[in-house]
C-alpha cells in the first residue's frame, strides 16, 4: 500500500535560526544549543534552516536528526556576511531540478522566465513588446524609487548602495542594515529552493554562481521586505543594527507568511506542472532506491549506467 503521508510542509516551519559560539547536540527528536548563557531546546521538525556561524560545533547525531526532519543547514560567516557551504535539502526527487535545467538551457524559455520574474515585481502589466534590456531599465528605476521613498519615509539619508565586503564595519549604518537583511532573506530563499528540489545554482537573471537562483528568488521580495526594514531599523537607532535587522526580518517573514509564498512563486515562474505520479518511485521514502534509466538509453539496451 502506498504511504500517503507527505513530507513536512516548508510553509509550516520556522523561517531560520542563526547560531554562533555554541555546541549543538541531539536531544530526543530535537536539538539542544549549549552556550555560556545556558541550554536551549529547539524542535527539529519545525525548523526550516539552521545557520551555523563561527564557534559552533555540531554532533553527527544532531546533523542526522535535522536532515531527517528536512531542515537545511548553512555554514556562514559572522553575522551571516559570508556563505560557505550547505547541507542536503528535504527531497531527493529530481523532477523540479530537471524542469529548471530545461528552461535555463533553452534561450527562448530562459528569456520568458526572466520576463516573468521581472513581471512579478511590477504592479502593472508589462508591455509584451518590451525587450529584456528595456525591462531591466524599468526595474532599475523601480528599485531606485524604492530606496528614495524609504529614505523620505523614515528620514534616513541615502547616498546609494555602497559597501565593501572586505570591510564590513566601514559601511554606513543603512548599507550594513541592508546587507544583513538581504543575507537573511537569501538564507530563507536558499532553504526553500533546496527544500523544493530546485538548484540554487541554475539562475536566470543571475548566472554563473552557485547561488544564482537564490539571488533571483530573493530579488522578488526585496522591495517589500528588506528595503523598508533596513531603513526603519536605522531610523530607530544605530545600535546593534545587524541583530535588530535579523529579528525584524524574521518577524516580517512570519507576518507575511513568506514560506507560504516562495515555492508557489517559483513553480509559477518556472511554469512547473504537477509532478507525474509514479507509485514505484518513492525516493523520498527510500533515498537509496534505484531509479529507471533515461528512456532513450533503455531502448538502446544500455544497462551499464
Amino acid at each position: 500500500m502506498q504511504d500517503l503521508h507527505g513530507l513536512p510542509k516548508l510553509r509550516d516551519s520556522l523561517s531560520y535560526l542563526y547560531v554562533e559560539h555554541a555546541v549543538i547536540e541531539k536531544a530526543d527528536h530535537a536539538i539542544e544549543l549549549w552556550q555560556k548563557e545556558g541550554r536551549t531546546l529547539v524542535p527539529a521538525a519545525t525548523l526550516c534552516v539552521l545557520m551555523l556561524g563561527p564557534g559552533t560545533k555540531i554532533t553527527h547525531a544532531a546533523v542526522k536528526i535535522l536532515a531527517e526532519n528536512g531542515c537545511s543547514m548553512l555554514w556562514t560567516g559572522e553575522e551571516m556576511t559570508h556563505f560557505y557551504a550547505q547541507g542536503l535539502g528535504e527531497t531527493r526527487k529530481a523532477y523540479h531540478l530537471l524542469q529548471q535545467a530545461e528552461l535555463a538551457c533553452n534561450p527562448v524559455k530562459h528569456t520568458r522566465v526572466c520576463i516573468r520574474m521581472y513581471q512579478m515585481r511590477f504592479e502593472e502589466t508589462l508591455d509584451p513588446s518590451l525587450t529584456l534590456p528595456q525591462i531591466r531599465g524599468f526595474e532599475g528605476v523601480r528599485v531606485r524609487r524604492a530606496y528614495k521613498e524609504a529614505s523620505q519615509k523614515y528620514g534616513v539619508s541615502w547616498h546609494g548602495r555602497i559597501y565593501d565586503r572586505s570591510n564590513w564595519g566601514g559601511g554606513d549604518p543603512i548599507n550594513r542594515s541592508l546587507s544583513a537583511a538581504n543575507a537573511t532573506l537569501n538564507s530563507v530563499c536558499h532553504a526553500a529552493i533546496v527544500s523544493g528540489g530546485y538548484s540554487p545554482a541554475i539562475g536566470f537573471v543571475h548566472t554563473g554562481k552557485q547561488l544564482s537562483f537564490v539571488y533571483d528568488v530573493a530579488d522578488l521580495y526585496k522591495a517589500d521586505i528588506t528595503i523598508p526594514i533596513a531603513f526603519s531599523i536605522v531610523a530607530e537607532s544605530n545600535e546593534n543594527i545587524e541583530r535588530r535587522t535579523r529579528m525584524a526580518c524574521r518577524e516580517k517573514f512570519r507576518e507575511m507568511k513568506l514560506l507560504d509564498r516562495i515555492l508557489p512563486d517559483i513553480d509559477n515562474i518556472l511554469e512547473v506542472k504537477d509532478e507525474p505520479i509514479n507509485e514505484l518511485l518513492d525516493v523520498d521514502a527510500d533515498p537509496a532506491l534505484p531509479t529507471d534509466l533515461w528512456p532513450d538509453l533503455a531502448q538502446e539496451g544500455d544497462s551499464t549506467l
